[in-house]
């Protein structure tokens, strides 16, 4: 149902929480090693910033849709929920069995990682044999248990606050780096490297298209809010203003850090660099570069947090649809928090930062679009079958909704020809998950054993999280909609209004 303004919801972000988010998870490290790789691709200054300017542009495209999405099904899980709320729930489990056990701990584990680096080489501490990785471990590992524990507690009176603080240090972190480029640029006059910006540009749609993968790649986050609708003020009112104007923030700040390190840096020093930040400070910040490591690990704290909060809420949502355990759905009565789904993302986050992470996460980049091409078939299937939707939705013109499933196919399509044998390796971890589908999931009777697992998981959450069971009204759908004494109309009430009879025991 549609929150009221005398209903307001006891632990929701408001539009500047929101902001941070969105903010805060789409600038990572991937501003300072993608410049480089997409002046290699597109050959020119001009052409480069073009792709910059149009891989914002898409971003805001698909934010649109998904604006239309998260308020026609206010449910958390973002293209899970709504996967599922079309009933294509193989589909639904076969992505989140990558993102929940794969993509997301992988990601939080480089994140983690790169922050314990960055911190070990700000300090400049220097060990013999295997004690500087594990001090660099460690260090990741802690700033990862710190924030968990964080995100523990009210999501508006801590988590979302220390967001709004950590993103505002990455933004003055940008900001020096932006206006020593243009100060150098307007008063000092540095316009010798921009003289021709567009000699030397590659018109192929090959690597022009390369580049767009990349430029999106850095751009990605943007749909961080609608893995936790349910936990936004007045979503409908705050979801469009909260991430226009986080796109557009991040969009400006790509643009114009590009612009520095152009004026300051030769093309081919862009081309051959994986630390662009750092070869900018030598040039011309002089001692300052000795705060480089510092800045970016502020950084990766703030994309870490929003990477713990995306995770956790996309386990909620599957646990929610009877996709999980259902132990992974409590939540912390007070705070709203999903303790336990927090806690199993930071333990799949140390266990996975053991693995080749690098290639576990080339394996798994397509699967993003991928997902995108399915949730906007899942949207174009809604608007063509005329399906009940909430009736505070924000309508978006079809266009749109068609124009971004051309983008996210041609992104799918682009690296299975480039990468084909990554890319198949892909696909085949995402089917992988459907031989746990039908056993676990689809079928209506769990073995006794898990059963019994499940109970007793679930009774030691509630103890020592504090925490209690939340499954969602969807599982509640999933069991009951071919119930033979439910007509038409009953379930839609349950679609709409969350009542609903006690489901059927599966046992």
């Amino acid at each position: 149902m549609e929150e009221t303004e005398t209903e307001p919801r006891k632990h929701a972000m408001g539009f500047i929480s929101c902001t941070s988010y969105v903010v805060g998870n789409i600038i990572g490290s991937g501003i300072f090693i993608t410049p480089g790789s997409i002046l290699e691709q597109t050959g020119s200054i001009g052409l480069s910033l073009a792709v910059w300017t149009g891989c914002g542009l898409v971003s805001i495209l698909g934010s649109i849709c998904y604006i239309e999405l998260g308020t026609s099904i206010p449910d958390p899980g973002c293209d899970f929920a709504y996967t599922c709320f079309v009933k294509w729930h193989s589909l639904a489990f076969a992505f989140m069995w990558v993102s929940v056990l794969m993509t997301y701990p992988a990601s939080a584990a480089v994140q983690a990682q790169t922050f314990g680096q960055y911190i070990v080489e700000g300090f400049s501490i220097s060990l013999h044999g295997v004690w500087q990785e594990v001090v660099t471990r460690s260090t990741g590992f802690i700033v990862l248990a710190l924030l968990t524990l964080l995100n523990f507690y009210s999501l508006e009176k801590y988590a979302a606050r220390f967001q709004v603080v950590v993103t505002f240090a990455k933004m003055i972190a940008m900001a020096i780096i932006i206006f020593t480029g243009l100060y150098l640029l307007v008063f000092k006059g540095w316009t010798h490297r921009l003289d021709q910006p567009f000699q030397g540009s590659i018109w192929h749609p090959g690597p022009i298209c390369l580049a767009f993968y990349g430029g999106l790649w850095s751009y990605a986050g943007w749909d961080v809010l609608n893995y936790g609708t349910p936990e936004i003020h007045k979503p409908r009112r705050t979801m469009p203003l909260a991430l226009l104007t986080g796109i557009l923030i991040v969009m400006i700040t790509y643009i114009l850090i590009n612009l520095a390190y152009f004026v300051v840096l030769d093309v081919t020093v862009i081309k051959n660099s994986d630390a662009v930040a750092a070869d900018f400070a030598r040039a011309v910040l002089g001692n300052f570069r000795y705060a480089i490591p510092f800045m970016i690990a502020i950084l990766l704290i703030g994309t870490l947090n929003s990477n713990i909060f995306v995770g956790s809420r996309y386990m909620q949502a599957a646990a929610w649809q009877g996709h999980l355990p259902p132990f992974i759905s409590c939540i912390h009565g007070p705070s709203g928090s999903p303790r336990m789904a927090l806690l199993c993302q930071s333990l799949l986050t140390i266990a996975i930062s053991f693995v080749d992470t690098d290639s576990l996460i080339n394996y798994v980049t397509f699967v993003m679009w991928a997902q995108r091409v399915v949730t906007m078939s899942a949207l174009l299937w809604i608007k063509f079958r005329h399906i009940q939707v909430d009736p505070g939705a924000i309508r978006v013109p079809l266009v749109f909704s068609i124009l971004f499933l051309v983008i996210s196919i041609a992104l799918v399509v682009v690296p299975l020809i480039q990468e084909t044998k990554v890319t198949l390796i892909g696909i085949g971890i995402v089917l992988s998950g459907l031989l746990f589908y039908y056993p676990f999931v689809h079928s209506k009777h769990l073995p006794l054993i898990l059963s019994k697992v499940n109970d007793w998981a679930t009774q030691s959450t509630e103890r020592f999280l504090f925490s209690e069971r939340n499954l969602r009204k969807a599982k509640q759908l999933n069991e009951v909609e071919n119930d033979e004494y439910l007509n038409d109309g009953e379930l839609d009430r349950l679609r709409t209004d969350g009542s609903s009879p006690e489901p059927p025991s599966r046992l």
